[in-house]
C-alpha cells in the first residue's frame, strides 16, 4: 500500500523531472563545446602528429608522447573553435554548417572565443613544457597560418585551399620534432604527403558543397568554375604529386619493399579516382568516389609507413 500523500508523489516527480532536465542540458552544453573543436578534423592532426613521432624511430619516451597527444589535441581543438568563431556569419548561411554551436545559438560567440583562446594557449604551453620548444613553435605556426591566412582568404580567393593545406600538413612535423628535436628528410616527406593529399580531398568536398559555398560567399574553385574542370585538373595534378611524394621514402632508402608495394598500389588506386573525377560526365558521383578514396588512402599509407619503420627497417 502506498502511504505517501499524492502531493508528495507529485513533488517528487517534478523534482526528478527538473534534475533530469538539468542533466540533459548539462550534457548538451558539453556536447556543444566538444563540437566547437571539430573533433574529426582535430583528430586527424593528432594522428598525423603521432605518425611523425613513431616514424622518426628514436628512443621512445611515454611522457613525451602523452604530452604530444594532449598538447596537439588542445592546440588543434582551440584553433577549430576560433575558426568557427571567425566564420560564424558564413556558417549561418550554409545548410551544412547551420547546426554548428554558434549559428544554432547553443554557444555564444564570446564564450566560443574565450574557449578557443584557452585551448590554444594550453596546448602550446603543454607542448613547450612536456615536449620541446620546436614542437610548441610548430603548433603556434599551425594556428597562425590556419586562423590568420587560410580562414580570411576563404572569402577572397580560390587559392585558399592550397594555403590551408600548409597548416594541415604541419602536425607530422610537430611529432617529428617531439622525437628528434629537429626535422630530418623523412619528416619533410611526410609534410609533403599531407600537403598534396589535402588538395584532392578538399576539392572533392568543395564540388559536393559548391552551392553552400556560393551561398556563403566563398569563391571556391567549384563556385567560380561551374563546369568543375578547374578543380578536377588541380585534384589530378596534386594526386600525381602525392604519388611521387609517397614513393620518396622507398627511393631514398627509408623503407622496405613492403611500403614500396603498398605505396604503389594505393597511390595508383587514388590516382585512378582523381582521373575519373577529371574525365567523368557525372562529376557528382566521381567527387564522392574521390572523397571516399582519399579517406581510405591516408590511414592505409601512413599506417603502412609506421609499420614498416617500426617492425621492418
Amino acid at each position: 500500500m502506498n502511504l505517501k500523500p499524492a502531493s508528495f508523489q507529485y513533488e517528487s516527480k517534478t523534482e526528478t523531472g527538473i534534475l533530469l532536465g538539468d542533466a540533459v542540458r548539462e550534457k548538451s552544453r558539453y556536447s556543444d563545446y566538444w563540437e566547437l573543436t571539430k573533433p574529426r578534423l582535430s583528430m586527424l592532426s593528432v594522428i598525423t602528429a603521432i605518425v611523425g613521432y613513431l616514424a622518426a624511430l628514436p628512443v621512445r619516451e611515454p611522457g613525451v608522447l602523452a604530452s604530444l597527444i594532449f598538447g596537439t589535441s588542445l592546440a588543434a581543438g582551440g584553433a577549430a573553435a576560433l575558426n568557427q568563431w571567425m566564420e560564424r556569419v558564413a556558417d549561418a548561411k550554409m545548410v551544412r554548417t547551420q547546426g554548428r554551436p554558434i549559428p544554432s545559438g547553443m554557444v555564444t560567440p564570446e564564450a566560443a572565443l574565450i574557449f578557443g583562446l584557452i585551448l590554444c594557449l594550453a596546448g602550446d604551453v603543454l607542448l613547450f613544457a612536456g615536449v620541446n620548444l620546436l614542437a610548441a613553435l610548430l603548433a603556434l605556426v599551425t594556428q597562425v597560418a590556419y586562423l590568420l591566412a587560410y580562414t580570411p582568404l576563404k572569402k577572397h580567393t580560390p587559392w585558399c585551399l592550397e594555403v590551408g593545406a600548409i597548416p594541415g600538413a604541419l602536425p607530422p612535423l610537430i611529432g617529428w620534432a617531439a622525437a628528434e628535436s629537429g626535422i630530418s628528410t623523412l619528416g619533410w616527406i611526410l609534410f609533403a604527403i599531407l600537403l598534396f593529399w589535402q588538395i584532392p580531398h578538399f576539392m572533392a568536398l568543395a564540388w559536393t558543397y559548391r552551392k553552400d559555398y556560393a551561398r556563403a560567399g566563398f569563391p571556391m574553385g567549384s563556385v567560380i568554375d561551374p563546369s568543375g574542370n578547374r578543380i578536377a585538373r588541380q585534384s589530378f595534378l596534386f594526386t600525381l604529386l602525392l604519388f611521387v611524394g609517397s614513393m620518396m621514402p622507398a627511393l631514398l632508402g627509408f623503407t622496405t619493399m613492403f611500403y614500396t608495394v603498398l605505396a604503389m598500389v594505393t597511390g595508383t588506386w587514388f590516382l585512378l579516382a582523381a582521373t575519373r573525377f577529371l574525365f567523368s560526365n557525372d562529376r557528382e558521383w566521381a567527387a564522392r568516389k574521390l572523397f571516399l578514396a582519399s579517406i581510405a588512402y591516408l590511414p592505409i599509407l601512413l599506417g603502412g609507413l609506421v609499420l614498416d619503420r617500426l617492425l621492418l627497417v
